[in-house]
């Protein structure tokens, strides 16, 4: 990772985070917790804390630089707040040239469009500088939205995970969706 990876919308800057801006993503994590909760995992209490939101920034840096995974934050256009956050995760070199798409929005963004937005700016992304040639995505079947908001982006569902993964603690069933790059 040579230079920055930013991306524009209309209305929003696509960035990784800076260490320095760990206030950022510990604001987003606590005046969300409620709202994520049922689509995450369970967290420990240090999820939530500006040094626990120091790790995972410097984890993720880590990940860019590896590239291992790419967590990026959904910031608003003067970058004082973090809207949403996506991450192109689990990433697979060589002949599969894949990754696992994650997401989530703080409850005041949503509704808007703006994780559509960053979404198709993140596809691109993916199938363009990054040179994947698959982008899977998995929703649990009682998100409607999630799942619509795939099939608006073009991912097709090619299967069902039962129990595939742990969520607010429980083994949640997924369908399990991709979407292809279309051009060598």
């Amino acid at each position: 990772m040579s230079e920055p990876i930013r991306m524009r919308t209309a209305r929003a800057v696509i960035r990784l985070l800076d260490i320095e801006e760990a206030e950022l993503l510990r604001r987003y994590r606590v005046e969300n917790r409620e709202h994520l909760a049922p689509w995450e995992p369970l967290r420990s209490d240090s999820h939530y804390t500006l040094a626990g939101c120091q790790q995972a920034i410097e984890a993720g840096l880590e990940a860019a630089r590896a590239d291992r995974g790419y967590p990026f934050a959904v910031l608003t256009p003067d970058a004082s707040e973090m809207i949403a956050s996506f991450t192109l995760a689990n990433v697979v070199r060589g002949v599969f040239q894949a990754c696992h798409l994650g997401y989530g929005i703080g409850r005041r963004h949503e509704g808007q469009g703006l994780m559509y937005e960053a979404l198709d700016a993140a596809i691109r992304y993916a199938f363009g500088p990054l040179d994947f040639h698959r982008v899977m995505a998995n929703y649990m079947p009682r998100n409607d939205r999630s799942g619509r908001l795939l099939e608006r982006l073009g991912f097709e569902k090619e299967g069902y995970a039962k129990r595939y993964l742990k969520i607010d603690g429980v083994w949640e069933d997924h369908v399990l969706t991709a979407k292809i790059r279309t051009q060598a």
